[in-house]
């Protein structure tokens, strides 16, 4: 790894259209929906800063200033809340970002695939390992499931996938790792092909949006020819990293919702208006008596 061997900076690439919650996403970015009363983009900055990480880089695109809007500071709004004295309102609406941390907005000019994405955060990171975080998949779990790859990155030196078994059918919609097992979450990875069909593909352990990367990685996307959709994949340029550096698999424990579907967004809604600590138990209730 680089001499800086400390996780402190995250990139979240937040410029896709999220065409499959039209026309909800017209507008907005589909990172801002928001599950309960938190939208996807601050859950995965929670999840960041738990895990030590104190510089957000987010790489947006043309219509996403309402995440750069969220992270800023609200002053008319503050103002308001403090003279009417809802300083539990006032301390919501500042938590989205806490002190100490900072963030930086790139703009990602086309859509290019997500390792184009990664490759236009290289000047920003610099030569350190660097987390990178995809909000459409919310992962709850205490730890969260950056500050668990964050120990195995310690551990090993090494870049860490954030992995997960999944049914063989869904092989074809994620990167597929070969492995052998390191330890009880940890397994070396010696290969990662992009969405196989499922009799192509070498294990059902399927990457999800979790990474930390050597900062060489910039350089194998820099020359990694463009793939599948015409876009620059980062599952290739992880393939060619395996040629020079060791990467780990890591098993995270959480429960993950792939909020980029509809359905999975639902499901996080409902599991998380459950948990949650002022509507939780009432929602339960409503839950129990109109479900059958």
């Amino acid at each position: 790894m680089s001499h800086t061997t400390r996780v402190r900076k995250a990139v979240f690439p937040v410029a896709g259209l999220g065409t499959r919650f039209l026309p909800a996403t017209k507008a907005i970015a589909k990172e801002m929906l928001p599950v309960v009363d938190k939208p996807l983009i601050q859950y995965a900055v929670e999840e960041a800063v738990e895990a030590g990480i104190t510089e957000m880089i987010f790489v947006t695109g043309r219509t996403k200033r309402s995440i750069e809007d969220h992270f800023d500071k609200a002053y008319e709004l503050e103002t308001e809340l403090e003279m009417k004295g809802k300083l539990e309102l006032l301390a919501a609406a500042r938590s989205a970002l806490p002190d100490g941390v900072s963030c930086v907005f790139i703009r990602q000019s086309e859509a290019l695939g997500l390792g184009h994405a990664v490759l236009c955060a290289a000047n920003v990171v610099g030569n350190e390992p660097f987390a990178v975080i995809l909000a459409d998949d919310l992962i709850h779990g205490k730890p969260g499931a950056m500050a668990q790859m964050v120990k195995a990155h310690e551990h090993y030196q090494a870049s860490v996938l954030g992995v997960e078994n999944v049914p063989r059918e869904a092989t074809s919609s994620y990167g597929i790792v070969s492995t052998m097992p390191l330890d009880e979450r940890n397994e070396r990875v010696h290969g990662i092909v992009e969405k196989p069909n499922p009799e192509d593909a070498p294990s059902t352990l399927a990457v999800v949006g979790r990474y930390i990367l050597d900062p060489v990685i910039f350089e194998e996307l820099r020359v990694t020819p463009k793939g599948k959709g015409g876009e620059i994949q980062l599952t290739d340029a992880i393939a060619s990293l395996l040629n020079k550096r060791m990467v780990i698999a890591h098993r995270y424990q959480g429960q993950r919702y792939d909020c980029g579907s509809k359905l999975g967004y639902l499901m996080a809604s409902v599991d998380l208006g459950r948990a949650h600590p002022q509507v939780g138990p009432e929602f339960t209730r409503f839950l129990r008596a109109t479900v059958c």
